[in-house]
């Protein structure tokens, strides 16, 4: 070939530092959170954080900017990262972070993510309480579920479409839904799927050009399985009734996911990259872990790594090597901190001068971080 046909080498691309996620419930999100706030410590970016005791950016409140700790002192364009729980509201997100902020989120199928709703929010959510089970609660959902129980019935019905800041009691109508979808179009420039999360994070790499190990994860927030309870068949193709909005999303973005993977990466480099992460994380797993997975929450030995636990679930942790260099075990804790301890350290880091928050954990963070 002559010279001129050889084509051009592109460019190498440059990571995106100024990030929001908009972290939806029950959909791997603890996760992601977790790599987000370890991209921001990796390149000192600034995270808007919850502000006071606050745990979420006002949620179940639509969102508002004094939900963020100093936002008033900071100022817009100040923030690189926000990843916390909030109801989504674009026009006020949009004046804390950067105009040229890359917006992106995550869904997943509603049927087991209802079943995961309800073992996980069993105590607080008045539909979930009095039911027997799962099963039960769907072969006669009105039963159970009432608009004066509004606020705390959230999570028992198209749980997505409130996250993104829509009536989740709304009619099901075609053309509602349609200009719903087209809204979020607008808003995100991307919609990942926890179903596939794996593939998710190879597409999240590519187009925000970060490394590798930006994206690599140990599952956080997960529990055991002894905790989900089957679907019956019924109960399955109820939840495509009763959560008809999320089904609608769910399947939307299902099919642009597919496609921004096709025009962006192809379907046999994904598989090839997906193969290399994978590994990446058996090796990280073998190097952190001291029984190399998961474990139930009463065999985590220390206590300062100890995810918060709820309904009925048993939430799964993490157990250190104990023969781990410091600069590794940094890396380590990083990688299986949960979420409310990691917000609440990063926290401390950004705001030293505020109270710490109270998380109610034997060991704070923070001087766990200190002690090692």
């Amino acid at each position: 070939k002559s010279q001129q046909e050889l084509p051009i080498p592109p460019l190498p691309c440059r990571a995106r530092t100024n990030v929001m996620f908009l972290k939806t419930h029950k959909t791997a999100s603890s996760t992601i959170l977790n790599i987000m706030f370890r991209f921001a410590e990796r390149y000192n970016l600034t995270v808007a954080l919850p502000a006071g005791q606050l745990f979420h950016l006002g949620y179940p409140e639509t969102f508002l900017t004094s939900f963020v700790e100093e936002f008033q002192a900071i100022g817009q364009n100040n923030y690189n990262i926000m990843c916390n729980h909030l109801r989504f509201k674009s026009s006020e997100v949009q004046k804390v972070m950067p105009a040229d902020t890359f917006y992106f989120s995550i869904l997943r199928n509603p049927i087991p993510l209802l079943e995961s709703s309800y073992v996980y929010y069993k105590d607080a959510v008045p539909a979930f309480k009095i039911s027997k089970d799962v099963n039960e609660f769907l072969a006669s959902p009105m039963k159970y579920y009432h608009q004066v129980d509004y606020k705390w019935n959230i999570y028992a019905r198209n749980i997505m479409w409130f996250d993104f800041g829509y009536d989740n009691n709304a009619e099901d109508n075609k053309s509602y839904i349609q200009k719903v979808l087209k809204e979020i179009e607008q808003n995100f420039h991307l919609i990942l799927i926890a179903d596939y999360f794996d593939e998710s994070m190879i597409l999240l790499k590519h187009v925000l050009c970060w490394d590798l190990d930006d994206v690599i994860y140990f599952k956080l927030n997960s529990r055991s399985q002894d905790t989900v309870q089957t679907l019956t068949s019924e109960s399955r193709e109820q939840i495509k009734v009763w959560c008809s909005l999320d089904w609608e999303l769910y399947l939307h973005f299902n099919q642009t996911f597919w496609r921004t993977i096709e025009e962006t990466i192809g379907l046999e480099d994904l598989e090839k990259e997906v193969n290399h992460l994978r590994t990446r994380q058996e090796e990280l797993m073998e190097t952190c872990l001291s029984d190399r997975e998961a474990v139930g929450k009463d065999h985590i030995k220390n206590k300062a790594l100890l995810p918060f636990q709820s309904g009925a679930a048993n939430i799964l942790g993490y157990n250190l090597r104990q023969d781990l260099d410091n600069r590794t075990l940094r890396t380590c804790q990083r990688m299986v901190i949960p979420e409310l301890q990691y917000m609440s350290y990063l926290y401390a880091v950004q705001h030293p001068h505020k109270k710490r928050k109270q998380i109610g954990l034997p060991l704070p963070w923070i001087s766990f971080q200190g002690k090692t």
